[in-house]
C-alpha cells in the first residue's frame, strides 16, 4: 500500500499535465519480477488493473513462456497517470475529438518518481524488467537505445529521486539486476519483435531457473 502522502504529492506535481487518474503498482512484497512499464491507458486508468488492456494481453504471453505466475510479479511503470491528448478523427463520417494515449513527458516522469523509488525499496526484487524505451531510461538515465540493450541481464546501480525537495536524480548505493526488453505493445506496431520478445521470456525462465526456482520439467 502506497502511503497516502505520495499519491497525493504525485497528484500535486501532475496538476499542470494532460494526464488524468492514478494507478499503484501491484503485485506481492517480494516478487521474483518487478516490470516496469512506461504509463496506464485508458482500460488501466478505468479497470485499476496493471496492464488490463490489449498490451496485458501480450504481457500474459511473455509470462507464460517464462514460467511465472501473474501472482509472483509487481507490475508499475514510471508514470501513474494516463498522459493524454486530443485528437480529432472522423468516424463513420462524422467529427469526433476524443483523448488518445501519448508517450509521458520527462517532467511527468519525474513527478512520479518517488511512487517508484518507494515499490522497489520496499518489495526488493530479483529482477527490475524494463518494458520499452521510457521504463529503461526511467531506472538506468542510459541513452543507449533500447535496441541495443534489450535482452541482455544488466547488474549495476538505479536512478533515485535525491531527496523529494530536489528534481534529480542519483544512482543507488545497491546493485540491481536489470532486464530490459520491449514494451508488449510494440509487437502491434512492429510484427517482427515477437519472436525476438519470446526469446527474451525464455532468457528470464533460464535465469529463474539457475536460481533453483523451477525444475527439470520447466526447462525450455
Amino acid at each position: 500500500m502506497l502511503p497516502e502522502e505520495l499519491v497525493q504529492l504525485a497528484k500535486e506535481r501532475m496538476a499542470p499535465y494532460p494526464c488524468e487518474g492514478f494507478l499503484p503498482g501491484r503485485g506481492p512484497k517480494h516478487p521474483l519480477l518487478f516490470f516496469i512499464g512506461e504509463a496506464p491507458g485508458e482500460t488501466e486508468i478505468h479497470s485499476l488493473m496493471p496492464f488490463s488492456g490489449r498490451a496485458g494481453k501480450e504481457l500474459d504471453l511473455f509470462l507464460e513462456r517464462a514460467a511465472v505466475d501473474r501472482s509472483e510479479v509487481f507490475i508499475s511503470s514510471a508514470v501513474r497517470s494516463r498522459p493524454y491528448q486530443y485528437k480529432t478523427k472522423q468516424i463513420r463520417g462524422e467529427t469526433v475529438t476524443k483523448k488518445y494515449n501519448r508517450t509521458p513527458t520527462k517532467a511527468e516522469v519525474l513527478a512520479h518518481a518517488p511512487v517508484l523509488d518507494y515499490e522497489i525499496a520496499q518489495t526488493e526484487p530479483e529482477i527490475l524488467v524494463t518494458l520499452g524505451r521510457i521504463g529503461w531510461e526511467r531506472i538506468t538515465g542510459s541513452k543507449e537505445k533500447i535496441t541495443e540493450v534489450a535482452g541482455k541481464l544488466i547488474e549495476q546501480p538505479i536512478q533515485q529521486l535525491k531527496s523529494i525537495e530536489e528534481d534529480s536524480f542519483v544512482l543507488s548505493e545497491k546493485i540491481y539486476r536489470i532486464f530490459p526488453t520491449y514494451h508488449p505493445a510494440s509487437v502491434f506496431y512492429n510484427p517482427g519483435l515477437r519472436p525476438v520478445i519470446e526469446e527474451h521470456a525464455y532468457s528470464i525462465r533460464e535465469l529463474l531457473n539457475r536460481k533453483g526456482r523451477c525444475n527439470g520439467e520447466n526447462q525450455r
